[in-house]
């Protein structure tokens, strides 16, 4: 009998110490998703303060295009967006597919789904002063099929 008591009170002081981990990871992965989620509303409004708010002022973004390595600043990426969402938004799909975090550093993958290509992006993620903030973005983008 004592034994199953103590079992069972083992179980539970395990079961609140993993409740209490998983609400701070919670927590600080939601904190980690906030550059995630001004990234995307910048790519969906085309205003670029998103974007300057998601990215550290030295970021990078790199990726191949037409065969040739690109890379731009955070300042450069800005630039690109014109403060008009595209003609196309309504047919454009985006979501964070993934974000892991260990201390104050974090990666996460997003799929933007266009109707001319899915691109992935690949954002490192460092926690800043308190604040966390996409440091480098790396990508791939996947023409699709014409009709």
């Amino acid at each position: 009998m004592k034994f199953t008591i103590l079992v069972l009170l083992m179980a539970l002081v395990g079961s609140v110490m993993y409740s209490r981990n998983s609400s701070a990871i919670s927590a600080e992965e939601e904190a980690a998703r906030v550059p995630l989620e001004n990234y995307l509303k910048g790519q969906a409004t085309g205003n670029p303060e998103y974007i300057r708010k998601a990215f550290f002022t030295d970021a990078k973004i790199m990726a191949f295009r037409d065969g040739k390595l690109l890379s731009l600043t955070a300042a450069e990426f800005a630039s690109r967006f014109s403060g008009q969402p595209a003609a196309d938004e309504a047919q454009k799909k985006r979501r964070i597919e993934s974000v892991q975090i260990t201390g104050n550093a974090g990666v996460a993958k997003i799929v933007l789904d266009y109707p001319q290509a899915t691109l992935t992006d690949y954002m490192s993620l460092l926690k800043v002063d308190g604040e966390w903030k996409i440091v480098n973005k790396v990508f791939n983008s996947e023409p699709k099929a014409k009709p």
